[in-house]
């Protein structure tokens, strides 16, 4: 067993391995409950080592068999053995071949780590550190080898079966029933990027051929009848490939790529060399099961998985606290892909709205860490959207700062410089300094510094200079472990807008305090000043959300009105709308906040409606904008959106109320255009779920909901026309979701028509526990308890659990803080009965709490006891008693 109590690891206590492995050979001879692995590591010391150190491998429990040394069995006397540990005690400093024979029981590993059988498919996983459950290893990402796999099976158990890189060798074993696979990748990769799969699967192949000329197989294995749903996965990948070999000059490097979608998986994907492996929710999708954000979703995961190949696999981390230099690079590198197949403004909208909703509340609580961590007690707990999200906006602001020739500059130095290794921040960034000739050396403090850069801009114009000036101040709020910080440095993308709506040409004062459009923020206060402005204009700052921090600024409603109507920057424009409807929700829930993003809003909470409610009327009517992006500028500040800006005593039950009357406000002051919108975008052909159709959907969908929150019964009656003639799934979910929130009568027979419909296919029955978990009323509870106990629902497996448990905790506010501590409660206990099968997921779940801090008191009480609750439950995994002692310390 792994230790429940781990010691911290921390960045600074790095050295290298005392022992590299050139080689690993693997023998891995299937059966369900006793699989046999016999592997053979090539080894040398390390020159950088510590000289005649013992060789010390990894296990996580672990049933050893044998040891041999050079070939020879190994005494017990010269070596040292647990379930966790491994040691070679005084091996000859000199190349040798350490052979090493486990046992493993794969159908009992419910963790899904390392080796694991479920469902009657063998899998593994082994980021972060699963490999050691296969078999003992030096189990960190600096240690790089080539790897050559021997798969053995039941013909009729497993007549699939995969590896990484390329097959060599396959055929039948001589007088039995079994049959056997050998997969050899040339490349040399640490062992969290190891796959095997083995099973009954079905698969669609085709083939692309890259830049060069060189001809790949692809190919997506799925369960048995399924593959019919594997299309769009295809050309997803297809087109990933392309784009980056087009964008970042990056070519595939094998002969195959396969992927392999399963059911029971922790994450949503991993990429291992030549074999990704998927949670089968981001690679199955039809008109009839997947919503276009299904397909979004596809799209982007297949992409960010693929593009793992050159930033991840062939540079990987030197450590995991270099997590962020493969996650962080990758994320922003799907973000570009994605905004490039579909609408950039509504992607950038997309993605800082998740960075707001999960990162800036991580950053705002207990758990708040930074990009890349100095210290931690367990790594999965650190595949936070701190590493993903925040890490991406820093790749962005590189770009921003250096331009795009600059940026690309330092993606090329970077592979050149680094291919094959395992690498840190440090390297990364120095390649970005050396190919622009920058001093980055402020800018990595973003990695270094936790929190949200906290940044005030005030507008003055002096009508007699004809000048504007910019007042700018950043603070840096304390978080855990880090009461004092340093100024970061901060690029703010502007824009001046005059009368007219158009940009005014920005002319800094004396030439050098402003780089084109970008205000390079380094100190605690600056001014920037602008000259040749004849009439006061309109700041537009941070545009394109240029730098992820959180800002204040002194324009007035009317500013942000006119800036919702006219501002170029589309992200800006919808923004603009977005902080005058927080600005009324915050007043409207009767809680003073820290200080709004509006500042002091003008005129009060029916002045603020009636500029919101004109605002958007103004972007509804205005069919010269992609009907996507006016969705988006419909929507409503989540919950969430609204709890994060108050930021201290927080009721969960007024903000749901403030929000559900400004929502019936918009719909009974916007019908009319509603109504139009609604119309103009009806269906005119079959489902394609390209970007231009999906917006079309999302548009109309969003004016029925809108309409539908009056309540009023021609309202529902239309979405229960919705959902009962849809001929897609984007169309029949939603309505649904709108009668399951706003028509209570009419709710439980759709629930039940849909059930009805989809119970045999679990990925869409997941969309269905999801909804009912996600009802703001005080019966939810008791409705998530029994289905709990539903036969569709299994605490095994990883997607039920997020769909229904996982919902309720974090999409429900008024439930899950319940005042009287019900919904904490209910969440606690399964985070615990969840610990004992599966610590990944009960973690993950746990992460639910970290606002608890935020809440008012009789709230902030019953979670800090539920929080207690679950420290002191016996056993408790690394994964859990890790989260639970950062939320409570």
């Amino acid at each position: 067993m792994r230790d429940a109590d781990p010691q911290p690891v921390r960045l600074t206590d790095y050295r290298p391995p005392d022992w590299l492995v050139d080689t690993v050979d693997l023998d891995v001879r299937l059966h369900p409950q006793a699989t046999r692995v016999v592997v053979r590591l090539g080894m040398r010391p390390n020159p950088l080592g510590r000289p005649g150190a013992p060789i010390v491998l990894d296990g996580d429990e672990l049933e050893l068999k044998s040891v041999a040394l050079d070939g020879a069995p190994l005494a017990g006397a010269g070596y040292a053995a647990t379930p966790s540990s491994l040691t070679i005690l005084a091996p000859p400093q000199d190349p040798l071949v350490l052979t090493i024979e486990t046992v493993l029981d794969p159908s009992a590993n419910t963790k899904l780590m390392g080796l694991y059988c479920s469902s009657g498919t063998y899998c593994t996983q082994c980021e972060a550190e699963g490999f050691r459950r296969i078999t003992y290893f030096p189990d960190r990402p600096d240690v790089l080898a080539v790897y050559t796999t021997r798969i053995e099976a039941e013909c009729e158990e497993a007549p699939v079966l995969l590896g990484n890189g390329n097959k060599v060798d396959s055929g039948d074993v001589e007088g039995t029933t079994r049959h056997f696979a050998v997969w050899h990748d040339p490349w040399p990769k640490p062992c969290y990027l190891f796959a095997l799969v083995g099973g009954k699967l079905d698969r669609i192949t085709e083939p692309f051929v890259t830049a060069t000329g060189k001809e790949v197989e692809l190919g997506i294995y799925v369960e048995p009848g399924k593959a019919g749903r594997a299309g769009y996965a295809m050309d997803a990948l297809k087109r990933s490939m392309r784009w980056d070999e087009e964008v970042f000059g990056c070519e595939y490097d094998l002969d195959v790529f396969n992927i392999v979608a399963v059911a029971d998986f922790n994450m949503g994907a991993m990429e291992n060399k030549g074999l990704n492996v998927f949670n089968d929710k981001y690679v199955l999708a039809s008109p009839e099961t997947a919503t276009d954000a299904d397909y979004a979703n596809i799209e982007a995961i297949i992409a960010h998985e693929y593009f793992h190949n050159w930033t991840g696999n062939r540079i990987t981390c030197r450590d995991w606290f270099q997590l962020c230099l493969k996650e962080g690079l990758t994320v922003f590198r799907d973000q570009e892909f994605s905004s490039d197949q579909r609408s950039r403004p509504v992607k950038r909208i997309a993605d800082v709205r998740l960075l707001k909703s999960h990162q800036f509340a991580e950053d705002a609580g207990p758990l708040a860490h930074p990009v890349r961590p100095a210290t931690y007690r367990e790594i999965n707990n650190f595949y936070t959207a701190t590493v993903y999200e925040k890490g991406a906006e820093v790749v962005r602001m590189l770009k921003t700062l250096l331009s795009e020739e600059g940026f690309r500059a330092g993606m090329d130095l970077y592979f050149d410089r680094h291919d094959g290794q395992a690498a840190t921040v440090e390297e990364f960034l120095t390649c970005f300094a050396d190919a622009n000739g920058a001093d980055l050396s402020q800018f990595a403090l973003w990695y270094a510094q936790s929190g949200t850069p906290q940044v005030e801009v005030n507008g003055h114009w002096d009508a007699a200079a004809r000048s504007y000036r910019l007042d700018v101040r950043q603070t840096q709020v304390p978080t855990p472990g880090q009461p004092d910080k340093q100024p970061m440095l901060i690029p703010l993308a502007l824009g001046l807008v005059g009368a007219d709506g158009r940009d005014l040409p920005l002319v800094p004062h004396d030439g050098t305090n402003a780089a084109g459009s970008v205000l390079v923020v380094s100190r605690p206060e600056q001014s920037f000043v602008f000259r040749d402005v004849e009439a006061r204009p309109v700041p537009s700052i941070n545009r394109g959300f240029s730098a992820p921090v959180k800002l204040t600024t002194n324009l007035a409603s009317e500013d942000l009105l006119f800036l919702a109507r006219h501002d170029t920057d589309p992200f800006n424009r919808f923004e603009a709308g977005q902080t005058l409807a927080l600005a009324h929700l915050v007043s409207a829930s009767g809680l003073a906040p820290e200080k709004t993003s509006a500042g002091p809003p003008s005129g009060g909470g029916t002045a603020l409606v009636e500029a919101l409610i004109e605002a958007l009327g103004a972007s509804l009517e205005d069919e010269t904008l992609d009907p996507a992006f006016i969705a988006q500028v419909l929507s409503v500040p989540s919950e969430g959106d609204i709890a994060r800006e108050i930021g201290s005593e927080v009721d969960p039950d007024a903000i749901h109320a403030a929000r559900r009357s400004l929502r019936r406000a918009l719909g009974e002051a916007l019908r009319p255009g509603l109504e139009r919108a609604y119309g103009r975008h009806a269906p005119d052909g079959a489902y394609s779920p390209d970007a231009v159709s999906a917006g079309r959907r999302a548009l109309r969908n969003a004016a029925l909901e809108l309409m539908a929150s009056t309540g009023e019964a021609a309202d529902i009656a239309r979405a229960l026309a919705h959902f009962e003639t849809a001929d897609n799934m984007t169309d029949r979910f939603f309505a649904l979701s709108v009668l399951a929130h706003h028509a209570p009568a009419e709710r439980d027979a759709a629930l039940d028509a849909f059930y009805q419909r989809f119970r045999d296919d679990p990925l869409v029955i997941d969309k269905w526990l999801a909804l009912q978990a996600q009802i703001a009323e005080p019966e939810t509870l008791e409705r998530v308890r029994e289905l709990t106990r539903h036969p569709a629902f299994s605490m095994g497996n990883p997607n039920r659990v997020r769909a229904l448990i996982g919902n309720f905790a974090a999409a429900n506010q008024t439930q899950f803080h319940r005042p009287d501590g019900a919904g904490h409660l209910f969440v606690a206990d399964a985070v615990l009965e969840l610990d004992r099968r599966n610590p990944q997921v009960a973690a993950r779940l746990l992460g639910a709490f970290k606002s608890w801090r935020s809440l008012e008191p009789t709230r902030r009480g019953s979670a800090e006891r539920a929080l207690r609750r679950i420290a002191d439950g016996p056993g408790l995994s690394p994964d859990v008693s890790d989260i639970v002692a950062r939320s409570l310390g």
